[in-house]
């Protein structure tokens, strides 16, 4: 199978060796990459013509944005920038949106386009991060095992046009497994591979960035009642029980703005079914 990866990078000069150390050593490889240097201020961009200008498949592209680090938008723009850059979408069978700070395994990209094949329904694959700690690689178990970090996500063609592709927002590696659904996609978690992910997830967010996460949950549909059982359940992950106040003054802040919904009413019905689904399947 044929693929495209899109790595947005924004001052990843530590780790973006590493993680395309790592991608250029698949057992298969990609057919094209596309780095987008997104306005950095580090040596990002020289160490990709450096060590990987011999490379025919990869590609350095320049963004000019603001040297901010909001969740969602600015990595989406960046991805959104790269997509542009390409002629023939209809070239590649899976898309991929990587992030600069990862290692992949030798076999991830191999497996992950052997499960697309296996199952003509599977939309969405990937599998797990793992972060360092004491000096062991554990699991970064900030989600629920059925959901694909937004670090990693590749996508089947045809799902990813169907879901109209990736929402410059807070939120965007969440509405599009929930569009994924909404269509009848599957989303296919493969534990096997573990994806060393170099960098916290949130490490890099500033002050602004707090309210974003409730904002998301108004413009996902979700209704007070999810929002705040989802606003619970993510700050006690993060081991920071305060972050729920924030998370809900988010959400009222999106209200009061009336700020637009990145799904419709009807998609918002099913989402709304379907998170009701798992939450009275955790409580059986």
């Amino acid at each position: 199978m044929k693929y495209l990866v899109i790595m947005p990078a924004y001052n990843e000069s530590a780790f973006i060796v590493n993680t395309l150390d790592s991608l250029t050593q698949q057992t298969l490889l990609p057919t094209r990459v596309i780095i987008v240097n997104d306005n950095s201020t580090d040596n990002t961009a020289s160490l990709v013509e450096t060590n990987y200008s011999q490379l025919p498949y990869i590609t350095l592209v320049n963004k000019s944005s603001e040297a901010i680090h909001l969740p969602g938008s600015k990595v989406i723009q960046a991805f959104n920038y790269g997509l542009e850059q390409i002629d023939n979408l209809e070239a590649y069978d899976f898309i991929v949106k990587l992030d600069a700070d990862l290692i992949l395994p030798i076999n991830y990209f191999e497996t992950i386009a052997n499960t697309f094949t296996a199952d003509q329904t599977v939309g969405m694959t990937g599998g797990f991060a793992y972060i360092e700690k004491d000096n062991q690689w554990v699991i970064e178990s900030l989600t629920d095992k059925d959901h694909i970090r937004g670090a990693f996500k590749a996508y089947r063609l045809a799902c990813f046009k169907k879901i109209g592709g990736l929402k410059p927002a807070m939120g965007w590696d969440t509405v599009d497994e929930l569009l994924c659904r909404f269509y009848n996609w599957k989303i296919v978690t493969i534990d096997s591979l573990k994806v060393k992910h170099l960098k916290p997830t949130g490490a890099m967010y500033n002050k602004a960035a707090r309210y974003k996460q409730g904002e998301a949950f108004y413009r996902l549909h979700y209704g007070i009642t999810i929002t705040s059982i989802a606003a619970i359940k993510l700050a006690m992950k993060k081991k920071k029980p305060f972050l729920f106040i924030d998370y809900i003054k988010g959400y009222y802040k999106a209200k009061r703005e009336k700020q637009p919904y990145l799904v419709s009413e009807e998609q918002g019905i099913f989402i709304r079914k379907y998170r009701w689904q798992k939450i009275k399947s955790k409580l059986v």
